[in-house]
C-alpha cells in the first residue's frame, strides 16, 4: 500500500469514530511488514477511561489476526494541529514496534512522520521487567 493510500485509508476512519463526549473523532491505519492493513477508530464510553483510542483498536484488531510486526500507522484527526497518539498508545505501541513510523495527519491532510522512539525516547519495555 501507497503511502497516499493509507493516509487516505485513516482519514476514512474518522466518519467511522464514535466520540460524542469529545467530538474528537481519530482514525487510524497500521501497516504490517507483510502489507496487511488494519485499520481504527476511538470509540468512547460515558465511564472515560473504558474508551479506546484509533491506534490500540487499529493494533487490537492486528495482534487478534496474528500480526505483530509493525512497520508504520496513519494517525488522522481533523484538528489545526497534528494528531498525535497520546502517552498510553505510545506505551502501547512501544510493547510492539518500537522503530515503528508514526505518520501524524491535521485535517488538511498535513502531515508530520516521526519514529516512534521520538515520540517516547525513554519507553518502557521488558527490559526493566
Amino acid at each position: 500500500m501507497t503511502r497516499e493510500e493509507l493516509k487516505a485509508a485513516a482519514v476514512r476512519m474518522l466518519d467511522r469514530a464514535y466520540c460524542p463526549y469529545s467530538h474528537f473523532p481519530v482514525g487510524a491505519a497500521l501497516e504490517c511488514a507483510d502489507g496487511t492493513v488494519f485499520t481504527g477508530c476511538n470509540i468512547e464510553n460515558a465511564a472515560y477511561p473504558v474508551g479506546t483510542c484509533a491506534e490500540r483498536t487499529a493494533m487490537g484488531k492486528a495482534i487478534s489476526e496474528g500480526h505483530r510486526d509493525f512497520v508504520r500507522i496513519v494517525v488522522a484527526g481533523r484538528s489545526e494541529d497534528y494528531c498525535v497518539p497520546c502517552g498510553m498508545c505510545r506505551q502501547f505501541m512501544q510493547e510492539f514496534a518500537p522503530q515503528m513510523e508514526v505518520i501524524c495527519l491535521n485535517g488538511k491532510g498535513e502531515e508530520m512522520s516521526l519514529t516512534l522512539k521520538e515520540l517516547l525516547p525513554h519507553g518502557f519495555d521488558h527490559s526493566f521487567l
